[in-house]
């Protein structure tokens, strides 16, 4: 068997080739053109190229790194060895050179070797891909002697002219030669602006991106014609390693490899296990003795460390090293972190006013008063007994902390925050696109997916046998309907799944009282309510964090099924899917004590049972309101310390601990390799893969949510929200810095479908705190009590109001208590919270009138609660402008500018072509002060005069 073709980067078709197989690849060798690509020449790090970030000459930067699996030669797999760097040989010319191992081929004769069909055909698709990138005008060098057994690194360099061609293709707005002076404030505001400037000096980053600056650019989109425009006398700092990574990034989407009919990008070859892994580098190493400067280091020391948590973050030079998108999320929790501080206070203003009036709260003092003899009916049927109201004093004490009037003023704020929120963040988004040149961006459409590419082109071969010549296919809803139907039938089976734990979860509870109401001693039975809400809240937060893991999985694959056509399309599907699946899961419990818990218990004699035997539970006699501020304070703390900080912080540790031992377990025993110094994109693989802002948003926006929809009955949430934010900066920048593989620069210039779901779920709170307000707490009752009821016009007699009276002789059969005389008398009118008839009317038990007057007062105030609070959030939103005066008068002030520069360089090419025309004048009469006979003897210089213009 005899290798007697050279390999070429032709298509498929051309070759005869469908799949590869056994015949194709005998016919297959190496056909290399003149820039195709160069192998590293040493093997030793070469401090020239400051490992890894430059190619081996010392000089081209190393822009973007491609990845690859690759396996060693053996004698028995000659087709799928790899070139050895030992072959000192740089592959730049036309030059035949026989595949290594052909030796062997000839020693063994006609004999079938065996052959790793798979990995060749990969590494013939990253042939022809390679030399597509080559002639697009990359450069490539590729390194396989590298510490990590079996993998290769591609190095790309994009040289200027490819730069400039791409930039211009990309319309990136880079900085002209033209200066100008931003509008400064006069006056007293600048004295103002000074004061704050220099009190809030040493909370300032000590980067030269934050300085505040006084004049800027003129910025334009590239132009290779008007070259002249921009300042080039850089050419090496024109473009930055984000925008030069950028740029490297489109190429390697558009390029295609066409073996097999497949047209496959960087990202089809992603998919298909072609390449392993794509990348731009890191600008160099973040700690370690002489470290050279780099915007990395300084990040880390500036941003990514927690002794600088109360500093601003360098948000123009977090935008600078990772691109738009990732700059706006950060500024966005940064704008979000600094409007939790009033917040925050006026939670805690609000909290210390319900200590401080918890003594002179009159219906509390009422059931702490042991005087009034107040004896409850049964929690439970037969185990539990007639109980003492005074029992549950600490209760009541508990909830006046957080069901009081202030509480009521406190949601009309936080939703009057919520807007102001909104509204801030918009003018700051407005503020950075001006100063990050993005005004007038608009997102193009993205290339396809990989995953659509293949199946359209599925879809086109299965038509193939019907029609010779196709349009281009695409899918349509038919070809997704059996995902949209997967879709529906899967998330309407989560959200019934929850539903069943959290109704599980109520049968825990019920369960789990009437257990404890029959073995606990008598001093326990008092804390029968707060052991089992407890233990209840922390299933239900253990079951929340373990399926909000499962629902990102599963929104994730149904995401997948459907097939969208491009990123962004993916993008929003899968943050629909998610939000609906982990909002569900992570408010459920807390909306079932919100507003489900004790609404459908019943009367005693005439309980509501679930399966025949347990009854449905009650709320306390101060109300659920402390319940629901104890399930959302555990769940919202729960869920930031352990899903948000220790699995942001263990699994990344635990997965970089595990990468570590599987390269040292594949690690060469050479010392002398062992010892040698890793290249930087070497050191970068190690990292973890980035992948998206999504989960850095969901638990933000999961959070935001719990600091505005139940906000009325936890004071304090926006506090706790503030303290995990400021840790959550700085884990997040330390994530992103030190921790993960540098991602590909996206350009934005907002945070997308992030900012409606903030927006719906805004609406919400007012809706929700509205109905907690009315039908949680007792604040309706109370008003309704003190100004229909009240004899004195005091509160006095509230309680009582509240409870109805029932006769132990109306209980059903077998549901009396066991030991009615566990009080030490006999009881015979017991009492139960709710607005009914009492034993001795006509209509006994039947809904009494006071009932139908607090739900009419109830209803109203939703009504009223809810336009007002809108109303105002409306105003808020229409009278503070989303473009900030300035930025709209620095934005024109950019367009006459440039109006001005083109109308200037109109001028100079008019008078330079009058300039012209005076010469040609000038040249044209003295070719006629010639004599006639002169002329016709020596026509030559006549017609010389005539060419002239023409020439021009």
């Amino acid at each position: 068997m005899r290798v007697n073709k050279k390999y070429s980067c032709l298509p498929a078709e051309e070759k005869g080739i469908h799949i590869i197989n056994i015949r194709a690849i005998e016919d297959i060798g190496y056909d290399q053109h003149e820039s195709t690509l160069l192998n590293s020449l040493s093997k030793n790090p070469d401090a020239d190229c400051k490992y890894g970030l430059y190619f081996r000459d010392g000089k081209r930067k190393v822009d973007y790194i491609l990845v690859y699996h690759y396996k060693r030669s053996s004698a028995g797999r000659t087709l799928a060895r790899r070139p050895q760097q030992n072959d000192a040989s740089v592959r730049s010319s036309r030059q035949e050179q026989p595949l290594p191992g052909k030796g062997v081929q000839l020693e063994m004769g006609d004999s079938e070797p065996h052959m790793d069909y798979h990995e060749d055909d990969k590494r013939f698709r990253r042939e022809e891909y390679e030399g597509n990138l080559v002639e697009a005008g990359l450069e490539l060098e590729r390194d396989e002697d590298t510490k990590i057994h079996g993998i290769g690194f591609v190095k790309i360099h994009a040289p200027w002219n490819v730069l400039c061609r791409e930039a211009e293709f990309l319309k990136l707005k880079m900085p002209t030669k033209k200066m100008y002076q931003i509008n400064q404030t006069h006056g007293l505001l600048k004295k103002i602006n000074s004061v704050i400037q220099k009190i809030t000096e040493p909370i300032q980053p000590k980067v030269a991106e934050h300085k505040p600056q006084t004049v800027k650019r003129l910025s334009y989109p590239f132009s290779r014609e008007k070259q002249h425009l921009f300042d080039l006398s850089d050419k090496d700092s024109f473009f930055d390693s984000k925008t030069r990574s950028t740029i490297v990034y489109e190429i390697l989407k558009r390029t295609t490899c066409t073996k097999a009919k497949y047209s496959m990008g960087i990202t089809s070859l992603l998919a298909n296990g072609v390449y392993s892994a794509a990348y731009p580098l890191h600008d160099g190493d973040y700690e370690g003795e002489n470290v050279e400067p780099n915007d990395r280091k300084l990040l880390c020391e500036e941003w990514a460390s927690y002794g600088v948590f109360y500093k601003y973050q360098p948000i123009d030079l977090v935008r600078k090293y990772f691109g738009e998108k990732i700059g706006l999320y950060f500024a966005w929790l940064g704008v979000y972190t600094q409007m939790l501080i009033p917040a925050s206070i006026v939670g805690i203003i609000v909290f210390l006013y319900g200590c401080a009036t918890v003594d002179e709260n009159i219906p509390s003092m009422e059931m702490c008063d042991q005087r009034n003899n107040i004896t409850m009916c049964p929690l439970c049927d037969k185990t539990c007994s007639y109980w003492k109201m005074s029992s549950a004093c600490a209760t009541a004490r508990a909830s006046h902390l957080f069901d009081n009037p202030a509480t009521v003023f406190f949601s009309v704020f936080m939703a009057l925050w919520a807007a102001t929120f909104m509204e801030h963040w918009k003018r700051k988004q407005m503020r950075l696109n001006y100063r990050w040149d993005l005004t007038g961006f608009e997102e193009e459409e993205d290339h396809p997916r990989a995953e659509y590419e293949a199946k359209v082109l599925e879809k086109s071969l299965r038509k193939e046998h019907k029609h010779k010549e196709m349009d281009k296919e695409k899918l349509t809803w038919k070809d997704r309907f059996p995902a949209y139907l997967t879709n529906f039938v899967g998330i309407i089976f989560m959200v019934g799944l929850t539903f069943a734990i959290v109704f599980g979860v109520i049968i825990y509870r019920i369960s789990t009282a009437a257990a404890l109401a029959i073995s606990s001693t008598p001093s326990g039975r008092s804390s029968v309510r707060v052991t089992v809400t407890a233990t209840a809240v922390i299933i239900n937060l253990v079951v929340i964090i373990i399926l909000d893991e499962v629902y990102g999985c599963i929104a994730r694959w149904l995401t997948q099924i459907e097939v969208p056509k491009t990123d962004k399309n993916f993008e929003e599907r899968l943050i629909f899917k998610a939000f609906l699946l982990k909002f569900v899961n992570a408010y459920t419990p807390i909306f079932y004590v919100a507003f489900f818990k004790g609404r459908f218990v019943g009367r005693p004699g005439d309980y509501v049972y679930i399966f025949h035997s347990f009854r449905m539970e009650e709320c306390a006699p101060g109300g659920c309101l402390m319940e629901l501020c104890i399930q959302l304070s555990i769940i919202m703390l729960g869920k930031q310390l352990i899903q948000n900080n220790l699995f942001e912080i263990g699994i990344p540790k635990m997965k970089k601990f595990i990468r570590y031992l599987k390269l040292k377990r594949r690690r060469s025993l050479d010392h002398e390799e062992h010892m040698k110094k890793k290249q930087r994109y070497e050191v970068d693989y190690n990292l973890e893969p980035f992948a998206g802002l999504t989960p850095e948003y969901m638990e933000m926006i999961i959070q935001f949510g719990f600091v505005t929809l139940f906000v009325a009955s936890f004071p304090l949430a926006p506090l706790f929200a503030l303290l995990n934010n400021i840790i959550e900066i700085r884990l997040d920048a330390k994530k992103f810095v030190t921790e993960l593989r540098r991602p590909v620069a996206v350009r934005a210039k907002d945070i997308g479908i992030w900012y409606n779901i903030l927006r719906g779920i805004g609406k919400l709170a007012v809706i929700i705190n509205a109905f907690v307000i009315s039908f949680t707490s007792d604040f309706i009752p109370r008003l309704v009590y003190l100004y229909m009821y009240s004899e004195n016009g005091t509160m006095h007699g509230f309680v009582n109001h509240t409870l109805s009276s029932f006769n132990v002789s109306d209980f059903q059969a077998g549901t009396a208590p066991n030991d009615p005389l566990d009080l030490g008398y006999e009881v015979q009118i017991c009492r139960y919270k709710d607005y009914r008839e009492p034993p001795w009317s006509e209509n006994k038990y039947d809904i009494s009138k006071d009932f139908w007057a607090v739900l009419a007062a109830r209803l109203a105030f939703v009504i009223v609660f809810q336009n007002l609070v809108m109303f105002m959030s409306e105003f808020v939103d229409w009278i503070i402008p989303d473009i900030p005066k300035d930025i709209s008068q620095q934005i024109h002030k950019e367009k006459v500018l440039m109006v001005e520069v083109f109308m200037r360089e109109e001028q100079g090419k008019l008078q330079m072509l009058e300039t012209w025309k005076d010469k040609d004048k000038r040249k044209g009469e003295n070719c006629n002060n010639h004599s006639p006979r002169l002329s016709r003897s020596r026509s030559g210089s006549l017609s010389s005069c005539h060419s002239y213009p023409l020439d021009v």
